[in-house]
């Protein structure tokens, strides 16, 4: 019984998710962007698989509809690479919500991310992953006062 209750309770989540993220497309097409339901459903399952595998639970689409409603002005993203970059982003967001150990707040870490993402990294995936985020990761982690700091300059 317990696992029926769970599995109608993901699907009111699962269903109100696909909703909010479908709303998005209000926003984003003036970018020249949009999801079809077939792209949500696709995220949906992205955001799910990304939840399971990093242990986080989460209750509505709003992280989702923060990423898509701040990475839509990216000059980085367009409707061939949208939904892609979209599922990396959100793989990448729950990602380091663990390894900053809940340090930085959701709209900071997004926001980061997308500064990032559009200067630096020239909308590299890899860059902003394995040299930015990792390195703010790793000053958290070990103390770095100035965190933020990715040139190397650590104080302690």
């Amino acid at each position: 019984m317990k696992n029926y209750l769970m599995s109608i309770s993901d699907s009111i989540i699962s269903k109100q998710t696909f909703e909010e993220i479908l709303q998005c497309n209000e926003e984003t097409v003036e970018y020249g962007l949009k999801l079809s339901e077939e792209n949500v459903k696709e995220i949906v399952e992205i955001r799910s698989e990304a939840l399971s595998k990093n242990g986080r639970v989460e209750f509505g689409g709003g992280i989702i509809k923060q990423i898509i409603s701040t990475f839509c002005e990216s000059p980085y993203i367009s409707q061939y690479n949208y939904i892609e970059t979209i599922e990396e982003l959100i793989e990448t967001f729950y990602y380091y919500k663990n390894e900053t150990m809940e340090e930085i707040g959701d709209i900071e870490l997004i926001n980061l991310m997308k500064g990032y993402f559009d200067n630096e990294c020239q909308g590299s995936l890899e860059l902003l992953r394995y040299k930015y985020l990792d390195t703010i990761a790793h000053n958290i982690k070990y103390g770095v006062s100035d965190y933020l700091n990715v040139d190397g300059d650590e104080e302690l």
